[in-house]
């Protein structure tokens, strides 16, 4: 079978614990690109999601027979189209994003139809975007048995609905997929994502018996609990500078959602990309609806019909 990429690069840096091989995307599982792990189990050959660097690991990615996905997002779909044999699973809360492109386009919220049409053409050069109509759905605490090794679902939502950790046992590998600690904090902009979910799983996460944690991006491998405990309160509490920074523009003067998606919270102006509008006015709604029940600010209408925020 021809892929659009078929050469292997011999310069991709891998990590091996037990049965478990990371091979790190480009710079460090950078967003567009991420960090594939792979599993040799000795009945089964697994991989857990397919990030670009999928396309460039050869033999070794294209003799996987089980795909399990984290969670459905173009970026860890990037190398299934290399594998149209294998068994794939996504959380049931993600499967129809995997399944079809009506149902991606459901996940994230375009409404818009000439923004999804912008977004499939990247999707499809970017990202070889290919739905899996076959794909089958797991839930919390599903176990793939591949002979001297398993992989655990844990349900971690709030990144998308069926976003999962994957624990490898017994080498004690947590993948945490987009729990990936990075500076920009969580993201929870899409219109399958939770505030209130991220906040649980992260308050969770810690409690997952590993030794070795696993970021789809950047970060990428953690082998001292104490430093991903560190990480991980420091990822956390971006989205309490968030909220702190509404507080500090409704301070100033009463805003309306659309004054405060200008302002950005999550992207610095200037900033532009399709989905950048509906990042913002999702993510900035969920912290309003917080800030509003805990009563720290109040909701009022302007003279044109509008929801103006202010402060308590």
């Amino acid at each position: 079978m021809t892929h659009p990429i078929d050469t292997a690069q011999t310069d991709i840096q891998r990590h091996q614990f037990g049965r478990v091989t990371v091979f790190r995307g480009a710079k460090g599982g950078k967003y567009p690109d991420g960090n594939q792990i792979m599993i040799r189990g000795s009945d089964t050959l697994a991989a857990l999601d397919t990030p670009i660097v999928a396309n460039h690991i050869g033999a070794e990615f294209d003799a996987a027979e089980l795909v399990v996905m984290g969670h459905v997002h173009e970026d860890h779909m990037a190398g299934l189209h290399r594998l149209p044999d294998a068994q794939v699973f996504a959380h049931v809360g993600d499967l129809a994003a995997l399944q079809s492109w009506e149902g991606l386009v459901a996940t994230f919220g375009w409404a818009d139809s000439a923004q999804a049409d912008l977004m499939r053409s990247k999707l499809e050069s970017e990202f070889f975007y290919t739905p899996r109509p076959d794909a089958r759905g797991y839930e919390d605490g599903a176990v793939w048995e591949l002979g001297q090794s398993q992989i655990r679902a844990i349900h971690m939502p709030g990144h998308t609905a069926g976003h999962s950790v994957l624990l490898i046992e017994p080498e004690g590998v947590a993948f945490i997929g987009d729990i990936d600690l990075t500076g920009f904090g969580p993201y929870y902009g899409d219109a399958c994502s939770c505030l209130a979910d991220f906040r649980r799983s992260l308050a969770r996460l810690p409690e997952i018996d590993a030794r070795i944690w696993v970021t789809s991006h950047h970060k990428g491998i953690y082998t001292e609990r104490e430093t991903f405990v560190r990480d991980l309160r420091r990822f956390a509490a971006v989205i309490d500078e968030r909220g702190a920074r509404i507080l500090e523009w409704l301070a100033q003067r009463p805003l309306t959602l659309s004054q405060m998606v200008e302002q950005r919270l999550l992207y610095p102006q200037g900033f532009d990309a399709p989905w950048v509008l509906g990042a913002e006015t999702r993510s900035i709604s969920q912290h309003l609806d917080e800030l509003q029940a805990a009563g720290e600010i109040l909701r009022e209408c302007n003279v044109r019909g509008e929801d103006l925020y202010l402060r308590a």
